[in-house]
């Protein structure tokens, strides 16, 4: 261990700001030397870096963990960049999951915000992160926070922060935040007021019941097409939920009841919200095994399909019933699936706009352009993160854009299905997909049939996900390796030729820079890549298409031809 890292850990435990017991922690781990050399380096070597839209890391003391301190400091920037932009005054909304600490780190946000005169409202208990954007927005507030590490294991925590549009905050507002977070170089500089007090001077109250009915309202009035269908049949459709300990259970259970889905089950051993997420080793319902016991249940009882929702209920994960068989589908087929029904009962109701929008990020299926022009539409791509869909969604409403936005997705579960929020959202996802699956079952076919449907109309679009996850500090160095290989061997890919490379780091995509990778082959095939913003991982998108011959046959190509790319991606990864 150097001796930087000793001296910042020495310095740690004997701070004033910081409290004995959480002084004692670090002690513990130096008089644990050398034993402890791993675990002090990785809480020291760097602090807790704020990122564009929040931080997320693992719990604990020191700098380079989610603590009371980093979140103070977290908050502290925010209050400051809030009295920045709106010297009149400004309000946040606060929400938390269910993780260790979430609701105490809410807490100390608004007791932070309070010693800087900014009002703040709370959520009485946990809350998805789509009721908290729209929260901002229907109580008029300048900012909000929703602490919650989303789908990472229990470790972990973390802080998003959102603006006055109900979105979480993109630049210039975000290099702000970071700016005046990195400026606060010492503990002693933060300021907070206890709670009682801030509760006393009306600093800090809880949000009301009408802020969750008014979600419940807008769900059935703007994202539900077919009200009497749900009303009269809507208890034909046979549902398993698990909100995976997480925030989902009371918003999903409660929209489903209200539109007509009574025959909902939901998994016991999953519906309490538990830090610990005992029953399974990653809450994420993009990951097959979070979901088994609610595949188990529709099996048994032969339910028509599973829904699950991640810890801060802003993804959807569904699994269908195809003939007895558990269907796991993934994010770009449930794109499709919803932008298919959306647009052809919009236009069958006469309700779809002039100028329909879509906005999908760069990773998600070109599957939705197909469909989207199809109807006459606009599809507009943006940089992986809901943050950017919703900046995009502004701008044009500032520039009174002729485009009417009317769906946004990402193939990470990510689904916006309305315009009253700016993120995505699983309570909203879920209620029109209980709508999809009636439709289709009252058509004798399930989400399966109804999938091939579409690859029948538009053609068989495959894509697959390898992620490969990379911890610490070598971590983080074998990443850069490999985004420097691709950067720099970019001609020909697994033997396909490349027609179309862009480095978004420096590309003039119209996009802001990111550390992204895209690649178009000369058969207009795609392969995408970039390092996760929140874990530490790297991810490549492989997307392909078949449009020519039987069903069959270009689901047996599209299949090979992705299994090619995962074997390349995987051996070429090992070598570096």
């Amino acid at each position: 261990m150097s001796p930087e890292i000793l001296q910042k850990a020495r310095a740690w435990a004997q701070h004033p700001a910081i409290r004995p017991e959480h002084q004692r922690e670090i002690l513990q781990l130096i008089e644990e030397l050398p034993a402890s050399a791993v675990e002090l380096n990785e809480r020291f070597y760097r602090g807790l870096e704020f990122g564009t839209g929040g931080m997320r890391g693992i719990l604990g003391m020191g700098e380079n963990r989610i603590n009371r301190y980093t979140v103070q400091r977290a908050a502290q920037a925010v209050a400051q960049t809030l009295l920045k932009h709106f010297k009149s005054g400004a309000s946040v909304v606060v929400s938390y999951d269910c993780r260790h600490g979430s609701r105490e780190f809410a807490e100390e946000t608004l007791c932070v915000m309070a010693a800087h005169g900014i009002k703040g409202r709370i959520f009485p208990e946990l809350t998805p992160t789509p009721m908290l954007s729209f929260a901002i927005r229907h109580y008029k507030a300048q900012g909000g926070v929703m602490v919650t590490a989303s789908h990472n294991p229990p470790k972990y925590n973390g802080y998003k922060v959102f603006w006055n549009d109900g979105a979480q905050v993109v630049s210039p507002v975000d290099k702000e935040i970071i700016a005046a977070y990195d400026a606060l170089t010492d503990w002693s500089q933060l300021r907070s007021m206890p709670m009682n007090e801030a509760r006393e001077k009306d600093f800090v109250q809880d949000t009301d019941a009408d802020v969750n009915e008014a979600f419940y309202k807008m769900i059935e009035k703007d994202v539900i097409l077919d009200h009497n269908m749900c009303r009269t049949h809507g208890s034909d459709l046979k549902i398993v939920f698990t909100p995976l300990h997480g925030t989902g259970l009371v918003p999903c259970e409660t929209i489903s009841r209200r539109l007509g889905f009574s025959s909902i089950k939901t998994i016991s051993a999953q519906a309490k919200p538990d830090a610990n997420f005992p029953t399974v080793k990653f809450p994420n319902p993009e990951d097959p095994a979070a979901l088994k016991l609610a595949v188990d249940e529709m099996l048994a009882t032969k339910a028509d399909i599973v829904f699950g929702t991640d810890p801060d209920g802003d993804r959807l994960g569904v699994v269908g019933n195809h003939k007895g068989t558990p269907y796991y589908i993934n994010g770009n087929q449930l794109g499709a699936l919803f932008l298919h029904y959306v647009f052809t009962t919009r236009q069958k109701l006469g309700t779809l706009p002039k100028n329909p929008l879509v906005v999908k990020s760069i990773v998600t299926s070109p599957v939705q352009d197909t469909i989207v022009q199809s109807f006459g539409g606009t599809v507009m791509a943006t940089l992986t993160g809901f943050k950017w869909m919703a900046d995009l969604i502004r701008r044009l409403e500032e520039q009174k854009s002729s485009l009417n936005f009317v769906f946004a997705s990402e193939e990470s579960f990510g689904y916006m299905p309305h315009n009253s929020s700016r993120d995505k959202d699983g309570v909203s996802a879920m209620a029109l997909m209980c709508e999809i699956a009636l439709h289709y079952k009252m058509r004798g076919m399930d989400l399966v049939d109804a999938m091939d449907e579409i690859a029948e109309k538009y053609g068989f679009f495959h894509e697959i996900l390898v992620s490969l996850d990379f911890e610490g500090i070598d971590g983080a160095k074998k990443i850069d390796r490999i985004m420097e290989h691709f950067r720099t061997h970019h001609q020909n890919i697994d033997g396909h030729a490349v027609a179309k490379f862009v480095d978004y780091k420096k590309s003039d995509s119209g996009l802001p820079a990111s550390n992204v990778l895209g690649f178009t082959f000369t058969n207009g095939d795609q392969l995408f890549l970039r390092p996760s913003g929140t874990e530490p991982k790297i991810k490549f998108y492989v997307m392909v298409s078949e449009k020519s011959g039987a069903l069959s046959e270009k689901k047996k190509l599209a299949q090979a031809k992705t299994d090619s790319f995962q074997k390349f991606i995987l051996k070429t990864c090992e070598a570096l």
